[in-house]
């Protein structure tokens, strides 16, 4: 019996030879009178040259029947394997499955992708950071997860970055599983704010907030580190479940009070600022971040109730150094000996003048009676 083309329906399904192949199509043994034919815009969901490109003669396909004319059977090869991939990709898509793709050309706004039919990876989908030049993605091989497919509006649009962010956030568990108090590392200040600078130390920020940034008194974060600054830091803390890392960066630096002794000694006289007025003596800075304390008996010579009898804050004076601790971080301070010691000094003044003097006036007397003689 002699097939006719009523022996063929739209979206049947059949098994064909390609014997034949042209500029724009190809020709298909199917056990019809006529070929089947394919056109080269049925062969491929991505742009092709040539159909040589995607079939050569004797190569068995597997076809869908896409029209029905009296003496003509029009195939595609695109259709069956779009309807192969659609489930693939379903399941891919409703999995989170991240596999890879080709990027098979680079176009307005961002990559198209092989995954068996036509994808597209939109350009705020491709990286983390922004893009400006995408031509080097051309032939890349990338991994991807699909965001949103619609078989009914051939709609697939994939994500590289959502595979990056997946990667960032396993790293930046296992980081804050990592980290332990008291540890010292390097990090990168990326911003900074009023209370203090976050600072990535390794794929997540932590805070080194103002008053961590130096030993002394800090107005602006700026005036100590700028964006970009590779800084060490301790960390102070971590909590991973809000994801919070505090850190020091104060802590790394050398303290005030570190090698002291070598700067301050027992028995010197140093300038000094009045810092804090208590009720058992006052507190002074000797240097930056280093204060000592004067005993309210080492203030004045004579007996006083309070402190602010005799000084105020901001007065600046000389003290002597009574002793310096650096492991305890105390040094003990005296106004009174200032004037113990000048009293001292204007007695041991006055017994020279006086031992001075004395040696002219015996001279003077025996010059006197010398003229007796």
């Amino acid at each position: 019996m002699v097939e006719t083309n009523q022996d063929f329906n739209v979206d049947d399904v059949i098994e064909g030879t390609v014997v034949s192949i042209t500029e724009k199509q190809v020709f298909v043994d199917i056990g019809f009178k006529t070929e089947g034919i394919v056109p080269i815009s049925e062969l491929s969901h991505l742009h092709i040259e040539t159909p040589n490109e995607v079939v050569e003669e004797g190569q068995e396909l597997t076809l869908k029947v896409i029209k029905v004319e009296e003496d003509e059977i029009i195939l595609s090869k695109k259709a069956v394997d779009a309807d192969k991939s659609w489930e693939i990709l379903t399941e891919k898509y409703e999995n989170g499955e991240i596999f890879e793709t080709e990027v098979k050309e680079v176009v307005k706004g961002g990559l198209v992708v092989d995954v068996g039919l036509r994808g597209f990876i939109p350009a705020s989908l491709v990286e983390i950071h922004f893009v400006e030049d995408f031509s080097d993605y051309l032939n890349e091989t990338l991994e991807v997860k699909i965001v949103d497919l619609d078989k009914e509006q051939n709609r697939l649009i994939l994500s590289h970055r959502a595979v990056l962010e997946l990667e960032a956030d396993k790293e930046k568990e296992a980081l804050l599983k990592s980290l332990t108090k008291g540890e010292v590392i390097e990090g990168t200040v990326q911003r900074i704010t009023d209370f203090g600078a976050f600072v990535d130390i390794g794929g997540v920020d932590g805070l080194v907030h103002i008053s961590e940034l130096a030993h002394s008194h800090v107005d602006k974060v700026t005036d100590i580190v700028s964006e970009g600054d590779t800084i060490k830091v301790e960390v102070l803390s971590v909590d991973p479940e809000s994801e919070r890392i505090s850190l020091s960066h104060k802590n790394t630096l050398a303290g005030p009070w570190e090698n002291i002794t070598e700067r301050v000694q027992e028995g010197e006289v140093v300038k000094a600022v009045v810092k804090r007025l208590v009720d058992f003596g006052a507190f002074l800075e000797i240097e930056e971040g280093v204060e000592g304390l004067v005993h309210i008996s080492e203030i004045a010579d004579r007996h006083i109730a309070q402190p602010s009898e005799v000084l105020s804050v901001g007065q600046e004076l000389d003290v002597k150094v009574l002793s310096v601790n650096e492991e305890d971080q105390r040094i003990s301070l005296s106004i009174k000996a200032i004037g113990a010691d000048e009293e001292q000094k204007d007695i041991a003044e006055y017994q020279k003048e006086e031992e001075n003097s004395g040696f002219q006036l015996g001279d003077l007397i025996g010059d006197k009676l010398d003229k007796y003689k």
